[in-house]
């Protein structure tokens, strides 16, 4: 069994949230979120001895999430996105308005085209690196973008482009 190491809690209570978030814009929705985040928390916990001193344990944990949301629609090419919260205390103020038309937009979009479009904006990350944590190909990663933002135009009516409250 693993001994209990001190800092792994304290990484799980100072990051926690932000993972949780991470996990809720790639997911679309709150149940898969923390399903995510529960997941690469388990899989981080087992990797944590090599991990403390060479790696950013965040960095490990989001990829994780990624290729665990990813897995998923592989598995299942259907799924069913709610925006409806469950019941109970919630810390996070939800977006409202044009930003929560685009969340729900963006929750709407096909699982492939939403972790690209997450990982190139929320995660920096570049073409070549999405398609390494999602293993296609960059022409793949390219497609998807390009798709994921014409169905996000399409979502988001062109006044509320120019008066600037979406972007």
């Amino acid at each position: 069994m693993l001994e209990a190491d001190p800092r792994f809690a304290e990484f799980v209570a100072e990051r926690g949230d932000a993972l949780l978030r991470y996990g809720y814009v790639l997911a679309g929705n709150p149940h898969d979120a923390a399903d995510l985040v529960q997941e690469a928390l388990l899989k981080l916990r087992g990797a944590w001895p090599r991990l403390r001193s060479k790696e950013s344990p965040e960095s490990y944990a989001r990829t994780t999430m990624a290729r665990l949301h990813i897995a998923v629609w592989r598995r299942r090419r259907r799924e069913l996105l709610a925006w409806d919260l469950p019941e109970g205390e919630h810390h996070d103020a939800l977006p409202s308005g044009d930003e929560r038309r685009m969340w729900q937009a963006l929750a709407g979009l096909p699982r492939k085209q939403r972790a690209v479009l997450v990982l190139r904006y929320y995660e920096q990350l570049d073409d070549a690196e999405i398609a390494d944590v999602l293993g296609i190909s960059r022409g793949t990663v390219r497609s998807q973008a390009a798709r994921a933002l014409d169905k996000l135009r399409a979502a988001i009516p062109t006044e509320q482009l120019t008066r600037g409250n979406v972007r």
